[in-house]
């Protein structure tokens, strides 16, 4: 069965925006940069919000771009290739590699669990990782947590009342002082 993962870049005091939305203070370095093209490569599918695919959409061109370094190209290579659902209310079509959800975020991801091959059921964005940790889904919590700050914005971690119990998987420190955890859901 495919792990559902939600995994992105936070600031120490938990935001993945600051409160302006901005997030320029997660610019990642060619280590950490490496690190994510992985993450992607051991992705299945991406499922995403419409303000993600908005933002990440750049990258169904970026190979285009002649200034571009080889670890921008070949995160791009990587992200292109990756299937994608996107869940929109207003969205009438996306494009690349991607296609609207069909159904629920829980038939969603009950249908992928059952597909076979091999690659994990990767989330990006609070608003579905909150929808998705509501439901139970989320399988591992993965921090890319930067050394910052930011005083408010959208969280991290879905604001429910509920407990969750993790077991500590993996950590890694970068040069940057960028710090990762990957944490599994005690189940």
């Amino acid at each position: 069965m495919h792990r559902v993962t939600y995994s992105m870049g936070v600031s120490l005091d938990g935001y993945i925006v600051g409160p302006d939305g901005g997030f320029d203070w997660t610019p990642p370095d060619e280590e950490v940069f490496r690190f994510a093209t992985d993450e992607v490569r051991e992705a299945g599918v991406h499922l995403l919000g419409r303000r993600l695919y908005e933002t990440m959409v750049c990258w169904e061109t970026a190979e285009q771009d002649p200034e571009l370094g080889f670890s921008t190209v070949e995160f791009a290579a990587a992200w292109k290739a990756l299937p994608k659902v996107v869940f929109s209310r207003t969205l009438s079509a996306v494009q690349g590699n991607a296609r609207l959800a069909s159904g629920g975020l829980a038939e969603e991801v009950e249908r992928l669990r059952a597909e076979p091959g091999d690659g994990d059921i990767a989330i990006g964005g609070a608003t579905l990782a909150a929808g998705a940790a509501e439901l139970g889904l989320i399988d591992e919590y993965r921090a890319r947590v930067y050394p910052v700050l930011v005083g408010g914005g959208i969280p991290f971690f879905p604001q429910h009342e509920r407990r969750v119990d993790l077991q500590l998987v993996e950590t890694r420190t970068f040069a940057s002082r960028v710090v990762y955890l990957r944490y599994r859901v005690a189940r």
